[in-house]
């Protein structure tokens, strides 16, 4: 199969300290969606930026379809496309004319412009605002505007930072169904990063966990609940009243295979809830630990990342920052 993104021992450090990357392996193969997840400073934009040839790793190196990104990145131009977190139209012209705009950057000739921009404005359903000044576009309007214009050209690769950060379910949903649509229809990769664990878990084929610069998983979706496996009993405790005396006696328990500590909950991974539940019970009564609620569930995509990267995926300041700023760009 071919391979659209190879990442080798990638090192990236900022100001001779920060180290945004700290010795990435990565293989990615062609046609398919890949996500990366991770908190926010895990080196999620920084990869991006280095394939997408807008930085220069410290060491290591890193192909996009065999073109090394620091020696050949005329050539990788070429064949990708690349929608920021930032706001990538200009809101005081109309969405044909910002895809006007791009149909010549990227140098389509002028004789294919018109056929291929009416294209990319049904791909996204915006054909009925094409002549609408991008300003009195809704978020999710100006989003699909900026993938279509990421879209002109049909690369092999498309980097996407956050493509959905901000909008409403509806808003998403229209966005992954063009997005499926035109992976499928052209073979493009999509390699994307997103705070959403559904959008991950519904819409990629493979996904790499990131958590202060490394790698610490990857896998499909499945995959990856199932390296949890097993049932998760949650515990929402009074406080931050666990210790770590109380949290090796559950580990200790013959039913139990991990114990995960978020803030104030206690997650229990077990075989069979069940069965286990009433030994951990014991052991909180036994310690003075009061659990206001209790659930049961099967493992999820928000589970793996609390077991690999240790924290729940932070996500609402984040998103209301970047939403916040793009509303505010919009609206001039």
């Amino acid at each position: 199969m071919e391979v659209a993104v190879d990442v080798k021992a990638l090192v990236k450090v900022y100001n001779s300290k920060v180290r945004a990357l700290d010795g990435i392996d990565l293989t990615v193969n062609a046609g398919i969606a890949f996500a990366l997840l991770g908190p926010n400073g895990a080196g999620k934009t920084t990869l991006i930026r280095i394939l997408t040839t807008q930085l220069k790793p410290t060491s290591g190196e890193a192909y996009v379809f065999g073109l090394n990104v620091t020696r050949e990145g005329g050539k990788i131009r070429r064949l990708i496309s690349y929608v920021p977190q930032e706001m990538s139209v200009w809101t005081d012209i109309s969405g044909y004319e910002n895809l006007l705009v791009y149909a010549k950057i990227f140098g389509i000739p002028s004789h294919e412009r018109k056929q291929t921009i009416d294209d990319a404005l049904e791909s996204m359903e915006l054909g009925q605002v094409a002549n609408s000044l991008v300003k009195t576009y809704s978020g999710g309007m100006v989003r699909r505007l900026e993938i279509a214009c990421a879209m002109l050209i049909k690369p092999k690769i498309m980097f996407l930072d956050e493509p959905t950060i901000g909008l409403d379910p509806s808003a998403k949903k229209i966005v992954w169904e063009r997005l499926t649509s035109f992976k499928k229809e052209y073979g493009v990769t999509v390699f994307f990063n997103t705070h959403y664990m559904d959008e991950a878990d519904l819409y990629s084929d493979q996904i790499a966990i990131i958590d202060k610069g490394k790698i610490v998983r990857r896998g499909s979706a499945e995959e990856l609940k199932h390296s949890i496996g097993g049932e998760i009993i949650s515990f929402s405790l009074e406080g931050n009243s666990i210790n770590e005396t109380s949290i090796q006696k559950i580990r200790k328990l013959d039913a139990v295979r991990d114990v995960i500590i978020s803030k104030t909950e206690l997650n229990v991974l077990v075989e069979d809830a069940e069965t286990a539940l009433p030994d951990v019970m014991e052991i909180l009564r036994i310690e003075g630990i009061f659990a206001q609620k209790i659930s049961v569930t099967k493992p999820t995509l928000d589970d793996v990342f609390l077991k690999y990267a240790g924290s729940r995926l932070e996500t609402t300041g984040r998103i209301s920052e970047v939403t916040h700023v793009r509303d505010m760009i919009r609206r001039g």
